[in-house]
């Protein structure tokens, strides 16, 4: 017996109908997904600003008592600061606002603009920062592959105590540690590295002898800091490939006569690559913060030790330009990470 539906009824949706509905969620564009995130960060951006004045000026005493404390400072820069630290708090917000990056403050420790003294630091640290990040991702992501698709052997077990070990470690003991070894000696041990510093003063940086001191230089620094973030990198991949490995789709795989390992480069690293490049590019907005405590250990002046100086002073006015540019950073990797995984894996738009 057929039912007839009313013309004024609407008809049952059809089972099809949600899944549609979930397609089209689903269905942002690149682009104006992007286009979200960045403004998203731009608002974020605007917010770390207004912090970023309020959070200086609340601190105790006097900013120019604790700026000029115990230096000679020229009469011509008290002044400028001042103007600085003078007047109605809207005044100083309204001058701040209008461009944060811009300030002819110079810093008291280096008798420079803020911003110049930290153009000066950048490449240091993004030398040191930057190649163990390289390091430690490349090494990481292979031992958690193969640690992951080998639960439980010896090597899984060895990677895995290893890497939680040297990831507790405090970074400052074991630069410390290798510092003893590797640069002053110890015992029969020679020293083989120097011990602080990027390169040789007397030396060109250009030239071949002067490459070969940065990297001699650079070693100690870099290997205490590939040591310590190599754990976060291989636990992540351990984890995603044990989660691969219980997918059905694999089993569809090796049912169709692929061998172990193209099984594991072709259907179950891709897919687990996905929450370490999340974690990769959020790393990336942390190597313009530099390692306070390794370039300090082995006095490399980049951005880290020059903040430990600037805490040290303090150097207001540098301390605040320092917060900024690390604040910038750590939003703009957040945002280019939602990007990159947004264009890799589609269902992270909706």
């Amino acid at each position: 017996m057929s039912s007839i539906i009313p013309a004024d009824v609407e008809p049952p949706p059809s089972p099809e109908a949600p899944v549609r509905r979930r397609q089209r969620g689903k269905g942002e564009s690149l682009g104006r997904y992007s286009v979200r995130r960045i403004l998203t960060g731009l608002g974020t951006t605007v917010f770390v600003v207004v912090v970023n004045f309020f959070l200086f000026h609340m601190l105790p005493g006097d900013p120019l008592t604790n700026y000029t404390r115990g230096r000679n400072v020229d009469q011509n820069q008290i002044r400028e600061l001042r103007k600085a630290y003078t007047g109605p708090l809207w005044v100083q917000f309204k001058h701040y606002i209008r461009n944060p990056f811009s300030s002819h403050i110079d810093s008291a420790q280096f008798s420079q603009p803020v911003w110049k003294v930290i153009g000066d630091h950048v490449w240091p640290t993004l030398l040191l920062v930057g190649t163990a990040t390289v390091l430690s991702t490349i090494f990481g992501l292979l031992i958690g592959i193969k640690a992951g698709w080998r639960r439980g052997s010896r090597f899984d077990k060895w990677s895995t105590g290893s890497t939680l070990v040297l990831y507790a470690m405090p970074e400052f003991w074991l630069g410390m540690m290798l510092l003893i070894l590797f640069s002053t000696g110890l015992g029969p041990l020679p020293g083989l590295f120097p011990s602080g510093g990027v390169h040789n003063p007397e030396l060109s940086q250009s030239s071949p002898a002067g490459v070969l001191s940065i990297l001699f230089h650079l070693a100690l620094p870099c290997a205490t800091l590939t040591l310590i973030y190599l754990a976060e990198y291989s636990l992540v991949m351990r984890a995603s490939v044990l989660e691969e490995k219980s997918q059905d789709y694999l089993q569809t795989a090796r049912a169709k006569g692929l061998r172990d390992k193209l099984v594991r480069r072709r259907h179950a690293v891709p897919n687990a690559l996905l929450p370490s490049i999340t974690l990769i590019f959020l790393n990336l907005g942390f190597i313009i913060s530099g390692a306070v405590t390794i370039e300090t250990v082995f006095s490399w002046p980049g951005l880290g030790e020059l903040t430990y100086e600037a805490i040290r002073g303090p150097d207001v006015p540098l301390l605040q330009a320092l917060f900024l540019l690390f604040s910038v950073a750590v939003i703009a990797s957040n945002v280019a990470a939602d990007i990159v995984v947004a264009s890799v894996d589609p269902r992270t738009r909706s």
